[in-house]
């Protein structure tokens, strides 16, 4: 996958009219379906290939999902020093990323805040089950998309059901399109205050998934503030390899880029 990711980053240094020939030159190696979007936020200059084709979000809706969070607590509804209890049967399938329920293997108690933390920074799926469950569901998140007018983007299942088996991971899903309309809300602070906004692109600075796709193919201190996503590999094929997020160029200026690949046979040096 990594071809995939250098191509998204080309968006840093080349003008934009050029990029989408340079992501269909590149995307043949990812061996499955590519999507690429990229944008500068403060122009609004887009350049995309398949940018509106349905790709299985994994990880990559724990961004949403946060983002309602913290608008409830912008809202008073929600504290982020306010504990929550993570039980046994909260925990997302083994196999399944969860630092959460491995370390707390009999169920713990955490603030909202340290529950964002594990969402974002580890990609937690027990604690983004938590959360969404404490807002009530995917529904919810869907009318929060709604409310900051993103559309091309479906929430509908909890990661525990995620990966109860192969075909349910296809239904949250986004176009490469709809990921960039969401990276442009957190940007503008479309729905979260500013403080909300200032914790959640911290937290996506200090992910640590995803180490070699956007962020790997950028100079040393470029600052990313992203989140990846990941599915599960059958048969040789590996169902996502993702990355959403916001770079700070060097003239201080945003770039906003989504790169999905799904169903893919090729390994992640490709």
């Amino acid at each position: 996958m990594r071809h995939l990711f250098i191509a998204a980053t080309l968006a840093t240094a080349l003008p934009f009219a050029g990029l989408p020939s340079q992501f269909e030159k590149i995307a043949p190696a990812a061996k499955g379906p590519v999507g690429v979007a990229a944008q500068l936020l403060e122009s609004g200059e887009t350049a995309s290939l398949h940018g509106d084709e349905h790709f299985p979000m994994h990880s990559v809706y724990k961004l949403p999902i946060s983002m309602a969070v913290l608008q409830r607590v912008d809202r008073g509804e929600l504290k982020l020093d306010q504990h929550v209890k993570v039980e046994p049967s909260d925990f997302a399938r083994k196999g399944m990323s969860s630092p959460v329920r491995d370390k707390y293997p009999g169920g713990t108690e955490l603030t909202i805040a340290e529950l964002l933390r594990y969402t974002i920074c580890e990609s937690d799926g027990s604690t983004s089950d938590v959360l969404m469950k404490l807002i009530g569901g995917p529904a919810k998140v869907m009318l929060f998309l709604e409310g900051i007018h993103v559309s091309d983007i479906q929430v509908v299942n909890y990661e525990k059901e995620i990966g109860r088996d192969w075909e349910t991971q296809y239904r949250n899903w986004a176009t490469p399109k709809g990921a960039l309309a969401l990276l442009a809300a957190l940007q503008s602070q479309r729905g979260l205050s500013r403080e909300s906004q200032g914790l959640l692109l911290k937290l996506m600075t200090e992910a640590i998934p995803g180490a070699k796709r956007l962020k790997g193919e950028l100079p040393a201190g470029t600052v990313v503030a992203h989140k990846t996503g990941t599915g599960g590999t059958q048969n040789g094929i590996t169902s996502a390899t993702n990355d959403i997020g916001i770079i700070t160029l060097p003239d201080g200026r945003h770039l906003a880029v989504a790169a999905f690949v799904s169903d893919s046979a090729a390994d992640d040096n490709t």
